[in-house]
């Protein structure tokens, strides 16, 4: 008989270990262990003897410029005899002496430092160590990047090193991380090698956010059909859509515009390529374009701000001047003054006038040709290019700039027109972005190039602006073309301050009044014999009162000629200035004289406001702003005078699911 059908016994597993776990192997022994310490990469040898011979330098024009009164007074009390050429001679070699002896500690110590200062590309960050006593290591998160910059200065260049800076978003106490003196071979390597991971892992980011959102998706389809796709799964998508493109083949770019620098440009990067290292591949470039020849000469002629440098430049030199020459006459001043207004009522003192007027307006031309000559130079070797997703900038003929940036870090497009390049109908189109500062040159670069944001052209046609931002920053392409205007009653607004209660020729004016009344006063008074002059002191009150009054005169002249710029630019401001927006972009347009038109992403503004004060309520309007993270602390745009029912829609807008 057979036995019974019975299933095999299983045997219980023991209490509380999982059958499935096994049990857990031994540990290797600790010399069997892999190395987990990452390669460190040591940046250029010139950082020890490049940096050691700039400090003697600066040292050597310090100690001969302390010195100098000194020498000069000594040879001009001994003259140059034998005791005095003795003196100097041993002053000269003491001073050798002390600058050798200084140029080996410097030396000494930045090979020491050369040795401890090094960065590692790990799996998930940066670290750049530095120090020899107070050892100091950055770590920068690839995620954190805003964008990775070099510079080089003209000694750099010929060697072939740069130094690059990364930034990050930190705000307004953002410092960038400096990386000195390393090839040009190698900060090309670093600045693909870390946008390269920073983009992989956002991949590996969005991918496994867009699986969780399509598991969420297929149980929502599950329960009932016609169930939209998260954006995380639209997210995840594009990522790897990108991610695809970053590793296509190259696309061929137009036809890059040149100038006669650029043949300069290439001649410094070949020299410089010497030490630099072979050139890297970064990726591909889809568009690109530069400066022509008249492009670039007239970007450097239609720089204001350094022809407003050269005229206060003057303003201070002629009133140091005159001040010196006050303190040496000391008593003759007042002689001086009296035989000055006797001249001055002459009619040789208008040619002399002339002749001077002449000479200054000589002066301010050739500093002007001078400083356009500066910019010219500064653009020369000027590139703009889009690379896969970055947007990359280099520019400087003696001293290179070189700035890349994710699209994804770009806060605003920002299109300048001032007084000139309105006339001539070009503008200055640059793009807004974190700014960081430097221990190093945070004091003497805030009015660089490197600091105005990005500039992606310095001077083009206001019509080929679509073009280079389709071209460049195709994201930026579905900008509001339907813009508000300011209220009507922002006119008279504008007229009122702008030309009075903020009027430079308004209250030019009113100072120009009160003195010609104070001298009036004066010349009565002494008629009326209220107030006594002494012998001889007639003539010079009436050769006061004759100059002054032209003086005064001319002051109500310019006066005037202030007072009607005033008007018109408040005019066109209130013509002109308006603001747009849609279910992507905001627009803010604020004219006058010069123009700016500022271009954000919606999810760009961190803070937007409306205020109003109580003019502005009782007039119906009110002051819109709206805070992105451009800049160095965050930029805040603003537009004054917008109409209410207008100003509370845009606040209606900025709010989650907002009117559009």
């Amino acid at each position: 008989m057979s036995a019974p059908n019975v299933p095999p016994q299983v045997p219980a597993p023991a209490p509380n270990v999982p059958p499935q776990v096994p049990a857990p192997a031994p540990m290797p022994p600790a010399a069997a262990a892999p190395s987990t310490e990452l390669p460190r990469h040591h940046v250029h040898h010139s950082y020890i003897w490049l940096e050691s011979v700039r400090t003697i330098f600066i040292i050597a024009v310090c100690v001969v410029v302390a010195n100098f009164s000194t020498i000069i007074g000594l040879v001009a009390e001994e003259g140059m005899g034998a005791e005095a050429g003795f003196i100097m001679a041993v002053a000269g070699i003491g001073t050798l002496v002390v600058i050798l002896l200084t140029f080996g500690i410097v030396a000494g110590l930045r090979v020491v430092g050369y040795k401890h200062l090094y960065f590692t590309v790990g799996p998930d960050e940066f670290t750049l160590c530095s120090g020899i006593f107070n050892k100091k290591q950055v770590h920068v998160p690839y995620q954190r990047v805003q964008s990775v910059d070099q510079r080089a200065t003209l000694l750099q260049r010929l060697f072939g090193v740069c130094t690059v800076s990364i930034d990050t978003a930190g705000g307004a106490a953002n410092k960038a991380v400096v990386v000195p003196y390393v090839t040009k071979a190698q900060a090309e390597w670093l600045r693909a090698e870390l946008y390269n991971r920073k983009n992989a892992l956002a991949a590996q980011a969005a991918v496994a956010s867009g699986m969780a959102g399509a598991a969420s998706a297929t149980a929502a389809g599950m329960a009932g059909a016609g169930a939209p796709v998260p954006q995380s799964v639209e997210a995840g998508i594009a990522a790897m859509a990108q991610g695809a493109a970053a590793f296509a083949g190259n696309v061929p770019s137009p036809a890059v515009a040149g100038n006669v620098l650029d043949v300069g440009a290439e001649a410094w990067s070949q020299v410089g390529g010497v030490f630099a290292g072979p050139a890297q591949d970064t990726g591909r470039v889809t568009y690109e374009y530069g400066l022509t020849n008249k492009e670039l000469f007239f970007a450097g002629l239609s720089n204001t701000t350094s022809v407003g440098l050269i005229f206060a430049g003057l303003v201070v030199g002629v009133l140091q001047i005159v001040g010196f020459i006050f303190a040496v006459m000391g008593d003759a001043a007042d002689g001086a003054v009296e035989s000055a207004l006797v001249f001055a009522g002459s009619q040789a003192s208008a040619y002399l006038i002339g002749a001077v007027s002449a000479g200054i307006i000589v002066l301010v031309l050739v500093l002007w040709v001078f400083s356009a000559l500066g910019s010219y130079i500064g653009y020369g070797g000027f590139k703009a290019r889009r690379r896969n997703n970055r947007i990359e900038v280099e520019y400087g003929l003696l001293q290179h700039t070189f700035q890349g940036i994710d699209i994804d870090r770009v806060q605003s497009v920002v299109v300048k027109q001032s007084f000139i390049r309105r006339l001539l109908g070009y503008c200055e189109p640059s793009l807004g972005k974190i700014d960081a500062g430097t221990d190093e040159d945070s004091s003497n670069q805030k009015n660089t190039l490197a600091n105005q944001g990005i500039i992606i052209h310095p001077f083009v046609k206001m019509n080929r602006v679509p073009e280079i931002l389709a071209g460049l920053v195709p994201e930026f392409s579905d900008l509001p073309h339907e813009a508000k205007p300011v209220a009507k009653v922002a006119l008279r607004r504008a007229v009122l301050r702008q030309s009075i209660w903020f009027g430079g020729g308004f209250w030019l004016a009113v100072f120009a009044v009160a003195c010609m009344a104070g001298l009036a006063a004066l010349v009565g008074g002494i008629e009326s014999g209220a107030i006594l002059l002494e012998e001889g002191d007639e003539r010079l009150i009436g050769l006061l009162y004759t100059f002054g009054g032209g003086v005064l005169v001319i002051l109500l002249v310019l006066a005037a000629i202030l007072f009607i710029v005033d008007v018109v630019n408040a005019v066109l401001w209130a013509r002109e200035s308006s603001f747009a927006y849609n279910h992507r972009f905001m627009q803010v347009s604020n004219g006058g004289l010069s123009r700016e038109t500022v271009s954000f992403p919606r999810q760009k503004i961190q803070f937007g406001c409306t205020k109003s004060n109580p003019l502005q309520r009782r007039a119906g309007t009110d002051t819109l702003l709206a805070t992105t993270a451009a800049g160095s602390g965050g930029t805040t745009t603003t537009l004054i005078d917008a109409s209410h029912a207008d100003a509370m829609a845009w606040l209606d807008w900025l709010k989650p699911g907002g009117n559009q």
